[in-house]
């Protein structure tokens, strides 16, 4: 997994490179967002409302060429300001007029506009590239995939950087529309509704829309041969599915999992409300990579995902994150637990609806799988490190603090606070900090120190605190286990 790690007297020296003598204290945008564990991800002095990326793309050659329109507003005056991209650039304009810009390592586009901006202002950054974004290597790896028909980006915890110019991180997140352009006979899968499709001299061009607020490495791409499956949603949702044509002994058990979308989400608005967002599906590509990934509105599914057969549980997981994790995202990554705690118990409780063994019965079981001297408990979920931020034990120990979470307040209780978080900070970001305050509030219990335990304590906490009384056992289908078990990797994209 990409981690731009700088230690602190580097970043002091790139801070001092990136700002000339010239420019006027104060008026230079940071080329960080503040998130610690990823120092120079986003950027400062802006925040961007919409993106409009016009591509074109031609998997022969892997070749892709864009204009990126960026709409933002200042949050700052701003003599020069910086967007994260890797791809080689032939101009920027800022709002109309011809910019300067420059590159500052692999990923930081230095852009200096013709006369300073003003702060609280509209503006609007046009952006002109072209590249094969699979050679852009960035700490020796590359997001973007260039399959034997097309390509895919999907990635975590960052993937804009290799095919449209972005203030990347979470906090910033945007509506987007996205036009591609790819030779006759291909299709385009991104998020959101597809709004149009037209073919002409040789080119077909796909126009899909994102409406609602949306982080940058939530936003995905395949380009390919797909089978395509419609339909639409009791509420009137589009549900669009995508499955490789050359998915080979996977497919069926990828189309079997997949189409289950639908059902899965109209159970997931009873515990979680209204389905954030205006469509729905999902897709599998021709990838070799073994992760799932929750890009906003259609999760991305390696077809490793179902060498084993169906696997339902994988989607229920990566449709959990459309509430935990999409609408609602992180304040700074260390703050991934809200994500992936929540996602994983989602399969417990679908285990749980489907007679295959409680969330009790599976904490009972994660709990008693890893001794007191196991390493999975010296990673605190609350705060893991950028090291560990995908490791089993977020998931899984984290979803071991949901279970103590339940037992402690109750169902009544533990199910109003599901369903509460999403409307609450709907579209927006939150930390852990502000889910343990928010639980406090609800539950009208001091819950500080059951969250410290379980999420910040690098040792085991007692087993009463989970599994109560009960000797703790094997779920009644140990099948349904192992698929649940099998998503544990589904984030480790190195």
């Amino acid at each position: 997994m990409h981690r731009r790690l700088i230690v602190p007297s580097a970043l002091a020296a790139f801070l001092l490179l990136a700002v000339p003598a010239s420019a006027a204290e104060g008026t230079v945008g940071a080329p960080g967002i503040g998130d610690p564990y990823y120092p120079v991800s986003g950027n400062g002095g802006y925040d961007v409302s919409h993106y409009d990326l016009r591509l074109k793309y031609q998997p022969a050659t892997d070749l892709l060429e864009g204009t990126a329109t960026i709409l933002a507003t200042t949050t700052q005056e701003l003599s020069r300001f910086d967007l994260d991209f890797g791809l080689d650039v032939s101009e920027v304009r800022v709002n109309g007029k011809k910019a300067g810009y420059a590159r500052s390592g692999d990923q930081e586009l230095e852009i200096t506009p013709a006369a300073t901006l003003p702060r609280g202002k509209a503006l609007s950054v046009v952006v002109r590239y072209a590249g094969k974004p699979s050679e852009l290597k960035i700490n020796g790896w590359t997001s973007w995939v260039h399959t034997p028909d097309g390509a895919v980006a999907a990635q975590e915890p960052e993937s804009a950087v290799w095919w449209f110019p972005s203030n990347d991180h979470p906090l910033d997140k945007a509506t987007y529309d996205i036009s591609v352009a790819v030779p006759d006979g291909l299709q385009v899968i991104s998020n959101g509704v597809l709004q149009s499709q037209s073919s002409k001299l040789g080119w077909t061009r796909f126009n899909w829309r994102s409406a609602k607020p949306q982080a940058t490495y939530l936003t995905t791409l395949a380009i390919g041969r797909f089978d395509i499956t419609t339909d639409t949603t009791s509420d009137g949702l589009p549900v669009i599915n995508a499955y490789s044509e050359d998915l080979g002994a996977n497919g069926g058990a990828a189309r079997a999992s997949i189409e289950r979308s639908t059902e899965v989400a109209e159970w997931l608005t009873e515990l979680f409300g209204p389905y954030p967002f205006d469509a729905l599906g999902g897709y599998s590509p021709n990838v070799t990579s073994g992760f799932a990934l929750e890009t906003q509105t259609r999760p991305f599914y390696s077809p490793r995902q179902f060498a084993n057969g169906a696997n339902v549980s994988v989607v229920v997981h990566e449709l959990a994150h459309q509430w935990y994790g999409d609408s609602v995202s992180v304040k700074g990554w260390k703050d991934i637990w809200i994500n992936e705690g929540f996602a994983r118990y989602s399969q417990w409780l679908w285990s749980e609806k489907e007679g295959e063994g409680s969330a009790q019965e599976l904490a009972d079981y994660t709990y008693v799988q890893h001794p007191a001297d196991d390493a999975f408990w010296t990673v605190k979920p609350g705060d893991p490190g950028p090291d560990n931020q995908f490791d089993t034990a977020v998931y899984d120990r984290g979803a071991l603090a949901i279970q103590a979470l339940r037992n402690e307040v109750g169902d009544e209780t533990f199910f109003e606070l599901l369903k509460g978080w999403p409307a609450e900070h709907a579209y927006g970001n939150a930390s852990v900090a502000d889910f343990v305050a928010y639980a406090e509030r609800v539950s009208h219990q001091p819950l500080a120190d059951l969250f410290d335990t379980w999420l910040f304590q690098p040792t085991r906490p007692e087993a009463p605190a989970v599994a109560g009384a009960r000797a703790a056992v094997a779920p009644a289908q140990p099948v349904s286990w192992k698929q649940i078990a099998a998503t544990n990797t589904m984030h480790d994209h190195r």
